[in-house]
């Protein structure tokens, strides 16, 4: 006997699954976040790394445009106002309620026939307004275009010091925005040739392994076992007295990035060994690929965020580095300028009594190695795979 089977009952009985199924075929699969939306939700999320991260842009666009920003010359003397507090920048003329144009007042200059010291009076009968785009110091712009233009300064007759001047008559602000090239440049300069060194030397080591190993990691425990200053100092002093100040800042430079490396080296190699018995290397390995392949293509791109943490936060060592050697007088030298050249002049007790605001420099410092250390744990946090949003 032949049982027959109405096909409409089939297709009725099992059309709430089918059409699921048809569904959920037409329907694209939803995408997961992207991995860089992913890092930057998390770096976002640190509110102190994105701080730091302001900053440091702030920063290099200062370095950039140094000689624009600042009012006055880096070799720009102001000869009848040395040893000036900074000047207050007022917004309301005095017996004045209503606010004006920012200005500043004159100043008047009274010495102490006792002791001879020299103080600095506002004359408030003479004020002068402050203007954008002014006139002064010649220049180049980006080291390129020649210009005299300033962004901001008194008219004719007045002077602008924020941070007051030097015991020479220079402007401390002008100098401390024109030394942030050379402080924030160096370090850079030497964060990627450490990071290179250190990088490249550490895979090899660790996947090479036998004497290279040995050899390469006896060396970067010498390295590592100096004290730093000391070193820095041995290094510095041997550089000839009467070099140029570029050839010793890239002298500087390329002392500070050699000694540099040797901690990263020691952390990759340490990444090197737990990854070169992976199973992705062993097929690597099968297929045939060269050591150079595995080294460049393979285990050195798993190593990377590391490497990135890890350059973040070398940068604030170097910057401390360098002002430590111009400070002492062996890093940079005039010409040029950077933050620690500027805080030698503050380095008796005298002209911290006399002159505080010579310690801007040192303000600058503290806070640009702060943000790049809450840059560096911003990152650190956001490569980290296991890390949540908060």
């Amino acid at each position: 006997m032949t049982t027959h089977i109405n096909p409409s009952t089939l297709t009725t009985e099992a059309e709430p699954e089918t059409q699921a199924q048809i569904v959920s075929l037409q329907t694209p699969p939803k995408r997961g976040v992207s991995r860089r939306r992913l890092l930057w939700a998390r770096f976002k999320a640190n509110r102190l790394g994105m701080i730091g991260t302001l900053w440091i842009v702030i920063l290099i666009f200062i370095a950039v445009f140094a000689e624009f920003l600042a009012p006055y010359g880096v070799e720009e003397v102001q000869r009848d106002f040395k040893k000036m507090p900074p000047q207050r920048v007022y917004f309301v003329k005095e017996g004045d309620w209503l606010p004006t144009a920012p200005f500043v007042y004159g100043y008047e200059k009274v010495v102490n026939r006792e002791t001879f010291s020299t103080t600095f009076v506002e004359d408030r009968s003479v004020s002068y307004p402050l203007r954008l785009f002014v006139k002064g110091m010649p220049y180049k712009l980006l080291g390129v275009i020649p210009t005299d233009v300033h962004l901001f300064g008194a008219e004719t007759g007045g002077t602008i010091f924020l941070f007051g001047t030097d015991s020479l008559g220079y402007d401390v602000f002008s100098r401390v925005l024109i030394a942030s090239r050379v402080s924030l440049l160096v370090p850079l300069v030497g964060m990627l040739i450490a990071v290179t060194l250190g990088s490249i030397i550490g895979v090899a080591s660790g996947y090479w392994g036998g004497l290279p190993d040995l050899f390469i990691q006896r060396f970067t425990e010498v390295l590592m076992s100096f004290p730093r200053i000391p070193l820095w100092l041995a290094l510095a002093a041997a550089l000839p007295a009467d070099m140029p100040s570029f050839n010793r800042y890239l002298g500087v430079t390329a002392l500070l990035s050699l000694i540099g490396w040797a901690g990263l080296c020691r952390q990759i190699r340490g990444k090197t060994l737990a990854l070169k018995e992976s199973e992705f290397i062993m097929a690597a390995r099968v297929a045939g690929s060269s050591q150079r392949t595995i080294l460049l293509g393979h285990l050195l791109p798993n190593c990377i965020s590391h490497i990135i943490v890890v350059a973040t936060l070398t940068i604030p060592g170097l910057i401390l580095a360098e002002s430590s050697l111009s400070f002492l007088g062996v890093g940079i030298t005039p010409p040029l300028v950077s933050w620690g050249t500027l805080l030698k002049e503050a380095q008796n007790v005298h002209a911290l009594l006399s002159i505080p605001w010579l310690l801007a420099p040192g303000a600058f410092i503290l806070i640009t190695v702060l943000a790049f250390n809450l840059f560096g744990d911003a990152l650190r946090d956001a490569l980290d795979p296991y890390s949540k949003i908060r």
